[in-house]
C-alpha cells in the first residue's frame, strides 16, 4: 500500500482479547473498533476485539482472509482519509457454533461486551423498552440456555457461567440507538435473567453495570463501486472496507465493572457521569431527521440522503422540524451549542461524498419510530404544542410500510412487523382506516398516542396528502416551494 495510508503500529499477535463485540457490522467497524485501534496504538494491549455475528457469516468470510484487517475510508466534500484498522483479532458466527461464543465470553481476559445489534436485536417492545417475553427467540433461549440465539440470551448465560466459575463479570455496553440505552439493556437482561432464575435476576440487577452511550457517525452500506474505487487507491482489494464521514462522536457513561475500561478518550471519546441529554439530543435531531428523510425520500424516488436534501423543500422541512418541534423538547446541556449541532447535521446530510441510501435508513421502522419521532410527539401533545412536521414523518412511515409505492408497485419492506402490517392493512386505501390499522400495533405506538384524537387526525391528514399527491408535492406544499 502507499506509505501515506495509516496502519497498525503494534504487534497484533501480542494483543489480548479484552472485548467481545456482539453484532460486528459496519457501524462497529467504523466506530468502536476505530477508537479501540487508537488505544492499542497507544500501547495498551489488553483490548483486542473478538467480533461475533449473531446472524450471517458475511463479515467473518470477508475479514478472515485479510487477518481481520480492513480499511476505513472517511470522505467529505473537502477531502478524504484512509486508515487500516487492526483491532479485530477474529470473528465468530454465533448460529454456526453458539458454544464457541459462550466460551469466548467466559475468557478471564474479557472485560467488556459491547453491542451493535440494531434496535430489533434487543427483542424488546419499542413502545415500553421491556423485554418481549413472547418473542420466539426469547422463548427458545429461556428453554435452551446453552444454545442461545439472542444477545440477551448470550449475555445472561455467559454471566451465569462466569459467576459459577468465580470470574468477575464483564460490562455489557450497548452502542445502539435506544433511549436510555444502558438502562434499557439493564431492564431487558435483568428480566431475562429473572425468568431463568430469580436469584440470577437479582444478581444481574445488583452487580452488573450497564453504562449508557451516545454514538454518532454516518455509515452507509459498502458497495462494489466503493470496493473498486478503494482498490485503485490501495493497490490491492479490500473485501469489506468501510466508507464513512469524517465526523465521529462517542459519549460514554463512566460506570464500568471491576475489569475497568479502555482509554477510548485517547481517540476523542468523552466519558461523562450523565449522558442522557446527549443521547436524547442525538436520537431526536439526527435519527429523527434521518427517518423522516428516509421515508419521504424513498417515496419521492430519492435513493440517497444527499439527493433528498437537494430536492425542493426537503432541507427546509427538516431544519424547521429540528428548530420548531424537536429543540423545544430537548434538555439543556451545559456548554453544548445546539444550533451549531443542527448546522453540522444539515451539512452532514448534504455531504455529496457519501451515498447513504434512504432504503438502508428505512429498515426496521417499527423498532426505530418510538425513540426517533413518537416520544417527541408525546412531549408536544402533553404541552399542547403543534407537531405537524413530526407527524408527516410518521405518516410517511405508514405510507411506506404498507408496501406499495406512488405508482402502485410493490415495495420490499424490511421490518420485523412487515408481514403483520401487510395482513392488517390489506385492501385498505382510505387514510383513517390505514391509520387505525397501524395504530393497533401497541408495541410501536403504545396505548397513549392511539387514544389521542388529535394525533390520529393529524397523521391521517398527512397520509391523505401523501396518497393523493405524493411525497414531493406534500413536502413542497408544507414548505411553500415550487416543485
Amino acid at each position: 500500500m502507499p506509505s501515506a495510508i495509516a496502519r497498525p503500529t503494534y504487534d497484533r499477535a501480542a494483543i489480548e482479547t479484552g472485548i467481545v463485540h456482539l453484532g460486528i457490522g459496519a457501524f462497529h467497524r467504523a466506530h468502536q473498533a476505530v477508537y479501540t485501534d487508537a488505544v492499542l496504538r497507544a500501547g495498551d494491549r489488553r483490548w483486542g476485539i473478538l467480533g461475533a455475528s449473531l446472524r450471517s457469516p458475511d463479515t467473518r468470510d470477508a475479514l478472515q482472509p485479510q487477518d481481520g484487517l480492513y480499511t476505513v475510508w472517511s470522505r467529505a466534500a473537502e477531502g478524504e482519509a484512509l486508515h487500516v484498522i487492526g483491532s479485530i483479532r477474529d470473528v465468530l458466527v454465533a448460529p454456526e457454533d453458539p458454544t464457541a461464543l459462550l466460551t469466548a465470553l467466559c475468557q478471564p481476559s474479557v472485560r467488556i461486551v459491547p453491542l451493535t445489534v440494531t434496535e430489533k436485536g434487543y427483542c424488546h417492545l419499542p413502545a415500553t423498552g421491556a423485554l418481549n417475553e413472547d418473542h420466539p427467540d426469547v422463548r427458545h433461549d429461556l428453554g435452551n440456555p446453552q444454545q442461545p440465539r439472542t444477545a440477551p440470551g448470550f449475555i445472561v448465560e455467559a454471566l451465569a457461567r462466569r459467576r459459577a466459575a468465580g470470574l468477575a463479570p464483564f460490562t455489557p455496553l450497548t452502542c445502539d440507538n435506544l433511549p436510555a440505552n444502558g438502562e434499557t439493556l439493564r431492564r431487558i437482561v435483568s428480566r431475562f435473567a429473572a425468568l431463568r432464575d430469580p436469584e440470577l435476576g437479582r444478581y444481574v440487577e445488583a452487580e452488573i453495570r450497564f453504562p449508557s452511550t451516545m454514538v454518532d457517525r454516518i455509515v452507509p452500506a459498502t458497495t462494489d463501486a466503493d470496493r473498486d474505487a478503494l482498490a485503485e487507491r490501495l493497490g490491492l482489494r479490500d473485501a469489506w472496507p468501510i466508507v464513512t464521514e469524517a465526523f465521529s462522536q462517542w459519549v460514554i457513561e463512566d460506570t464500568f465493572g471491576p475489569g475497568g475500561r479502555p482509554e477510548w478518550d485517547r481517540a476523542g471519546a468523552t466519558f461523562a457521569k450523565e449522558i442522557a441529554p446527549f443521547e436524547l439530543t442525538k436520537l431526536r435531531l439526527l435519527n429523527g431527521a434521518h427517518s423522516t428523510l428516509a421515508y419521504l425520500g424513498c417515496l419521492a424516488g430519492h435513493a440517497t440522503v444527499a439527493e433528498a436534501m437537494r430536492a425542493p423543500g426537503f432541507a427546509t422541512l427538516i431544519r424547521a422540524m429540528m428548530d420548531e418541534e424537536v429543540t423545544p423538547e430537548l434538555p439543556p446541556i451545559s456548554g453544548f451549542d445546539v444550533t451549531a449541532y443542527k448546522d453540522s447535521l444539515i451539512a452532514r446530510f448534504r455531504n455529496p461524498a457519501l451515498r447513504h441510501r434512504t432504503a438502508q435508513i428505512a429498515m426496521d421502522g417499527s423498532q426505530k419510530l418510538p425513540q426517533r419521532l413518537l416520544h417527541t410527539i408525546h412531549d408536544r401533545l402533553r404541552r399542547g404544542a403543534p407537531f405537524n412536521r413530526l407527524a408527516l414523518g410518521v405518516a410517511a412511515w405508514i405510507r411506506y410500510a404498507v408496501g406499495w409505492d406512488e405508482q402502485g408497485r410493490s415495495i420490499e419492506v424490511n421490518d420485523p412487523l412487515a408481514g403483520e402490517i401487510q395482513r392488517r392493512t390489506k385492501d385498505l386505501r382510505e387514510p383513517m382506516s390505514l391509520v387505525r390499522a397501524m395504530l393497533s400495533f401497541e408495541a410501536v405506538f403504545g396505548t397513549d398516542l392511539p387514544s389521542e384524537p388529535q394525533f390520529s387526525a393529524v397523521i391521517a391528514r398527512h397520509l391523505a396528502s401523501l396518497l393523493a399527491h405524493g411525497a414531493a408535492a406534500t413536502v413542497a406544499q408544507m414548505t411553500n416551494v415550487e416543485v
